[in-house]
């Protein structure tokens, strides 16, 4: 479960405040969060994911008030309960693909379980790079990947920032296709931050800033 309240956000020196409208996501329902560039559509995904903490309003995820908890909470919080996926990838580059989602259960103070490491891989299609290094990966396959380590450790929630905005039109349905198919398999929430308006006709939910 999700859920917002009047939230606002200033950053430090700057005018412009931004207001939300208020989101209430129920068990595996689903958003996409539409909107042009400065628009805010970034920040509200960093509200949300408690990587900034809102001037005003609230945030509740799970029934944890995630804006009331210390850092070392909401690092422990985040860590557990929330997935990200990036527009550029933010694997380890020193690690093959697997080892990096090791890291990201270890992190997430989860335990490492070979067979579901093995077993996401296998449903992204990953398997046979299983070993292979960060910059040895195709554009798809680093997308793959970045959804891979956003639901490893079986979020609540699922954050997406523009997942789709480089991509053709195939490739636009294929990771959307996936994104809502880990969504649907751990239960979570996912909520997509996009100004691409090819992906608005795949959620029932859809908010505009």
């Amino acid at each position: 479960m999700v859920q917002t309240d009047q939230l606002e956000f200033q950053y430090k020196n700057k005018e412009q405040l931004f207001r939300f409208p208020n989101i209430t996501l129920k068990e595996q329902e689903h958003l996409v969060i539409l909107g042009k560039s400065g628009i805010g559509k970034t920040t509200l995904l960093h509200l949300l994911a408690g990587l900034q903490k809102s001037t005003a309003g609230s945030i509740n995820i799970d029934e944890v008030l995630i804006n009331s908890l210390s850092h070392s909470q909401l690092d422990t919080f985040r860590g557990q309960h929330i997935g990200l996926v990036f527009q550029k990838s933010h694997a380890i580059t020193s690690l093959n693909v697997y080892d990096n989602l090791k890291a990201r259960l270890f992190f997430s103070k989860k335990a490492i379980d070979e067979k579901n490491i093995a077993a996401l891989l296998k449903q992204l299609d990953l398997i046979e790079n299983k070993k292979s290094k960060i910059n040895e990966l195709s554009v798809g396959q680093l997308q793959r990947l970045g959804i891979a380590m956003a639901v490893i450790h079986q979020p609540k929630l699922i954050l997406a920032d523009e997942p789709t905005s480089s991509l053709d039109d195939e490739n636009c349905e294929i990771v959307m296709n996936l994104l809502q198919q880990q969504a649907k398999q751990h239960q979570a929430n996912l909520v997509v931050i996009t100004h691409d308006a090819r992906i608005k006709s795949s959620f029932k939910n859809v908010m505009t800033l």
